[in-house]
């Protein structure tokens, strides 16, 4: 029953309005408001502070900084083998495995459409057919920058405005096409072993999404938006493995996905397995890709199976 009202809440609350609101407090700098929405934050999550770059948790001026905050430069080495893809954040992994012909599992028998995750350009999600995903969660007291698994060239981004559903493990079991209906924003990196997807997935009072090369990701135009970054126009950017890409205001998930055969992902991951920044989570450099061992029905029920070009 608790978990029934939980889910029928996300769906009547102004998911949007309620974000605004509670963006708008995180954004506060008077001292009263701040420090006592992070102080409690910080205690309730067993926020640990002593591997911030700024320790004090009240000498940050808002608590959307204090959200982002920096860490230390030792506090999460980046794996450095030549070959090695590492996690882009810490958290826990939601999921793991395999593509099935343009279908992303979610969670017990709910799965999403890999060209509607991509905000339904096809000529995107091809080369991720019978690829590999990642769903990485980050719970609240995680850092929430996101990093490179590999090095990229950025080629395109597409916003893709939706729902604002919450991300954790029992709205995943619960809500249909979870993290291919709530906005996100999407990032596609050329990399040594093909095209690389960042899906950075907004959530219940998610304040914002940001990326080092544009800032907050929110365009006034509440449909698809798609950017392409081409040398032609601008200087390409170019993100080294570990370097920061964007990070999240309050929440959220980051989706990767890998082209057939790119990557091999390491085998003792799982769902709920954790995950730390720069820790090593696959390879590159196989012919023979195989997917980690979630252990999980992968049988989708039959309001999984609606055409992947549903709108979002």
């Amino acid at each position: 029953m608790k978990t029934k009202l939980f889910i029928l809440f996300q769906h009547i609350v102004p998911q949007h309005l309620l974000s605004r609101l509670v963006g708008k407090i995180a954004d506060s700098t008077t001292p009263w408001i701040k420090n006592t929405f992070i102080t409690q934050f910080a205690k309730k999550y067993r926020v640990n502070m002593s591997e911030a770059l700024i320790e004090e948790p009240t000498a940050y001026p808002t608590f959307n900084t204090f959200f982002t905050r920096a860490l230390k430069e030792d506090a999460r080495p980046i794996d450095s083998s030549a070959n090695s893809v590492v996690s882009p954040a810490d958290g826990a992994i939601s999921q793991i495995g395999s593509i099935d012909h343009g279908r992303i599992f979610q969670a017990k028998g709910r799965g999403y459409g890999l060209s509607t995750l991509l905000g339904g350009y096809e000529h995107l999600a091809t080369p991720f057919k019978n690829g590999y995903f990642a769903t990485i969660y980050l719970s609240p007291r995680d850092y929430h920058r996101v990093h490179m698994p590999i090095k990229g060239t950025l080629i395109e981004t597409v916003y893709v405005p939706g729902d604002l559903f919450s991300v954790n493990q029992t709205t995943a079991e619960n809500v249909d096409q979870l993290f291919a209906r709530n906005e996100r924003l999407v990032a596609i990196f050329e990399t040594e072993v093909g095209p690389m997807a960042m899906v950075l997935v907004g959530a219940m009072i998610v304040a914002g999404i940001e990326t080092v090369w544009s800032g907050q990701e929110a365009p006034a135009i509440k449909k698809p938006v798609l950017t392409h970054f081409t040398p032609q126009v601008s200087d390409p950017i170019v993100l080294e493995k570990g370097e920061e890409m964007g990070r999240f205001k309050l929440g959220s998930t980051v989706v990767l996905l890998f082209g057939p055969e790119a990557i091999e992902w390491v085998e003792q991951l799982k769902a709920e397995s954790p995950v730390k920044l720069g820790e090593s989570i696959g390879h590159t450099g196989s012919n023979n890709a195989t997917q980690a061992s979630p252990q999980h029905d992968n049988t989708l029920s039959a309001d999984d199976t609606s055409s992947e070009s549903r709108s979002v």
